[in-house]
């Protein structure tokens, strides 16, 4: 038997944040395809949620010639490095998020 773990909110955030920091090819940002597959979430959760990154600057919106692409922002590299500290902090402590 094996144990089923449900990303909790914060986990997608960081998710799609390391998808678009992963997938960004010369700084041309990623698509929502890439984003909806790679991330295993639905597209109406992946828009709303690319709205409130949009929002709190950590992603940015590219208007490209086929469409609307995301790239990760400075701050939204940030927040990864926080979050990665954060964690190692606490499964120091025998906490897993």
């Amino acid at each position: 038997m094996f144990k089923v773990v449900y990303r909790n909110s914060l986990r997608i955030v960081v998710d799609i944040l390391t998808i678009a920091k992963d997938s960004d090819i010369e700084s041309k940002g990623v698509g929502i395809t890439t984003l909806l597959r790679k991330g295993n979430i639905s597209y109406s959760r992946l828009s709303r949620l690319l709205n409130d990154l949009v929002r709190c600057g950590l992603i940015e919106e590219i208007n490209a010639e086929r469409g609307v692409r995301y790239r990760i922002s400075d701050q939204g590299r940030q927040f990864l490095i926080a979050y990665s500290r954060f964690e190692e902090f606490a499964q120091s402590f025998g906490l897993h998020l």
